[in-house]
């Protein structure tokens, strides 16, 4: 079982994670007011001239740039919020399949693991 100290190491660990990835995400966009915790992607302003097609198709590949990498961050984001409320209900450090105690060593390198070594998905 995980020391309180262990827990809290996490639990600052998760929050600084998560104070980085929301700095990253208003990079690209912002957050959806109608659903929180949705974030939208922000096109950037180019100052496109529409008749020139190659400066549509910039603006198109950067707008694909920006979704994927914004669909990376929200992804990890959600899984950061999801281990702060592990924590917040106290089955934080455990397997969710065979309800074992999660290796310390995996929750250092990953600390929004959901499972021990041996219930890693392949």
């Amino acid at each position: 079982m995980l020391s309180k100290e262990k827990i809290e190491y996490f639990k600052e660990k998760l929050e600084k994670e998560k104070a980085h990835l929301e700095k990253d995400m208003k990079r690209v966009g912002k957050e959806n007011p109608n659903a929180p915790g949705d974030w939208e992607v922000s096109p950037v302003d180019l100052n496109v001239e529409i008749s020139d097609p190659n400066e549509l198709a910039d603006t198109f590949e950067e707008l694909e740039t920006r979704a994927a990498l914004e669909d990376k961050l929200e992804e990890r984001l959600m899984a950061v919020n999801q281990a702060l409320a592990r924590i917040k209900r106290g089955t934080y450090g455990y397997c969710q399949i065979c309800k074992e105690e999660i290796e310390e060593k995996r929750l250092k390198i990953n600390p929004v693991a959901k499972t021990c070594i041996k219930h890693i998905k392949g």
